[in-house]
């Protein structure tokens, strides 16, 4: 099993890792988010994303693209942190963290065979959409329903009682 870090490559990398799978007919799984303190609707999410292809590639939110998404006080956890966590799944088999809104420019450059969103979206709310259905890029909504999230894991920890 490879270290958690060594699946954590930069954009030059991952391109040159991606073209060789595709020579070799592997089908490539885009999946991403902010993954700020990782839940079970996490790894459902990214085991969903894995069970559409043969790689799995997670881009991850940089800290500066996840604080105007969550708002005030996230990240959570810095990037390198979430990365490494989010490599550190079984499933995962590359991580990128990426600065974008979104994630238009990495289906651009990357060309996945499926580009795979949570169940918070539906095919049609998918932000990239358009650019996947240009690009020929299947969209998988996947996972299990969102009834998990950051921001309600961390309002039970700021209830609980504390002893």
């Amino acid at each position: 099993m490879r270290p958690a870090a060594s699946k954590i490559v930069s954009r030059e990398k991952l391109r040159k890792l991606l073209a060789e799978a595709k020579a070799r007919g592997q089908r490539i799984v885009l999946a991403n988010g902010c993954f700020d303190t990782l839940h079970v609707g996490h790894v459902r999410y990214l085991e969903g994303a894995k069970a559409e292809g043969d790689l799995l590639v997670v881009a991850v939110n940089a800290d500066s693209s996840v604080r105007p998404l969550k708002g005030p006080g996230r990240p959570i956890l810095d990037e390198n942190a979430r990365a490494l966590l989010v490599a550190a799944l079984r499933v995962v088999d590359y991580v990128l963290i990426f600065s974008e809104p979104n994630v238009e420019t990495l289906l651009e450059e990357l060309r996945p065979t499926v580009h795979a969103k949570g169940t918070d979206y539906t095919a049609e709310s998918v932000p990239e959409c358009a650019v996947a259905a240009r690009l020929g890029i299947r969209v998988a909504i996947v996972g299990d329903p969102k009834d998990h999230s950051t921001r309600a894991l961390l309002d039970a920890i700021r209830k609980a009682p504390h002893a």
